[in-house]
């Protein structure tokens, strides 16, 4: 806890408020915000730095555009409607959102019919597009939230790669996306496109492009793939990792090869790199340097559970945030705040979290609990105490 030692050391508490959007009802600066208002109620006097965060999934996009200038590309969606996404401009790179082109909610109700038409070459436009608008030398595109499957076939031909099958057709030889996931047809061989922009995928997952944790078997189903086509995108991702391999880039097994239904196997393929979205994140928007003078962070997300550890964002800005602090000689402590928690001290303790506390003084029925407004309004009551709690020892 924070004793008033640390206070009449440091002057006023310094507080950072970095959560996870509450899926379905809030957004991660929503939260950060009500949070922060809840803190300011509970200790008038203390310093609050709100970091709205994602982990290269949906709201990547949020989290940094208050620290660039903002600009939009045509592009196509996952189905090859016509559509407008975002970029940032940073100071030292260019920043897009692959949700934002292919996210899952784009699909409607994920079937096996759509997850046979969905492809990557919106991005390959977008990813194009604010590279060329923007004249960044680097560009990080957040992975995760999609509803494709198609190792980023449909992205490098957007890029200019040239794709063929086994009986030497070229694959959409006109250069205009087509109306199915490129991947089924079983690419045999690429030539990659040469990237000026190098491409940095931001993904906290690890997973590689094959096998039972591949992109195919561990992530399809929820896109709406059935399990004949789950072993159907096996077969033709594994012939897509050998054309890759054939033209330099054997990239199948290096963590993250996976993510975004292989799109961060396509970006390795073409010279780019992975990085853990969180943390990269949190240092472009400088959010590490406020992590390191804090004496408490206070995170959350939906639901806190075992689950949390594998790299969520409260156990991720936990480590962050014990990291930086232990950088300079100090102690800070981390609580989080959730719609659910399921996590047992022990758990909590692992995860570098001191407490977590749910938002809701009682329980509700799920339309309520989910309800923006109340959601808020729990965020900031919940903070207040947890601020009091903290100071009262």
């Amino acid at each position: 806890m924070v004793d008033d030692g640390v206070r009449d050391q440091h002057g006023p508490l310094r507080v950072v408020v970095a959560l996870d959007s509450f899926k379905g009802s809030v957004t991660s600066a929503e939260a950060c915000h009500a949070v922060a208002a809840g803190v300011r109620e509970a200790a008038p006097d203390a310093v609050v730095t709100e970091l709205p965060v994602a982990d290269g999934g949906e709201g990547t996009f949020d989290a940094l555009a208050p620290h660039g200038m903002r600009g939009e590309i045509p592009t196509v969606d996952l189905l090859g409607r016509p559509t407008v996404a975002p970029y940032v401009e940073l100071p030292h790179a260019v920043a897009v959102e692959s949700a934002s082109t292919l996210g899952l909610a784009l699909l409607g109700p994920p079937t096996p019919a759509l997850a046979r038409r969905a492809h990557s070459y919106g991005l390959g436009l977008h990813l194009r597009g604010a590279a060329r608008d923007s004249d960044a030398h680097r560009a990080l595109v957040g992975l995760g939230g999609t509803g494709t499957t198609d190792g980023g076939v449909g992205m490098l031909l957007a890029l200019g790669a040239r794709v063929w099958l086994a009986d030497g057709t070229p694959l959409w030889p006109d250069g205009r996306p087509q109306a199915q996931n490129p991947l089924l047809l079983r690419p045999t061989r690429v030539e990659l496109p040469q990237v000026e922009c190098v491409p940095v995928g931001l993904a906290d997952v690890a997973t590689p492009l094959l096998g039972p944790r591949g992109s195919a078997r561990m992530f399809a189903a929820q896109k709406g793939a059935d399990p004949e086509l789950v072993d159907e995108l096996e077969v033709a991702m594994t012939t897509w990792a050998d054309a890759l391999a054939r033209a330099g880039a054997a990239v199948a097994d290096v963590p993250g090869a996976g993510a975004a239904g292989g799109i961060g196997a396509a970006l390795l393929a073409i010279g780019g790199m992975l990085s853990p979205g969180l943390e990269t994140i949190l240092h472009e928007t400088h959010g590490i340097d406020s992590l390191a003078s804090a004496d408490v962070v206070v995170t959350g997300e939906g639901a806190l559970d075992a689950q949390t550890a594998e790299g969520k964002v409260p156990a991720a800005v936990a480590g962050l945030a014990h990291r930086a602090a232990r950088a300079e000689g100090r102690d800070v402590t981390v609580i989080a705040l959730a719609g659910r928690v399921d996590a047992g001290h022990a758990e909590l303790e692992r995860m570098g979290l001191a407490w977590a506390q749910p938002i809701h003084d009682r329980p509700l029925p799920l339309a309520e609990a989910m309800d923006r407004d109340v959601t808020l309004a729990a965020l900031s009551r919940a903070a207040a105490r947890a601020i009091r709690t903290t100071l009262d020892g």
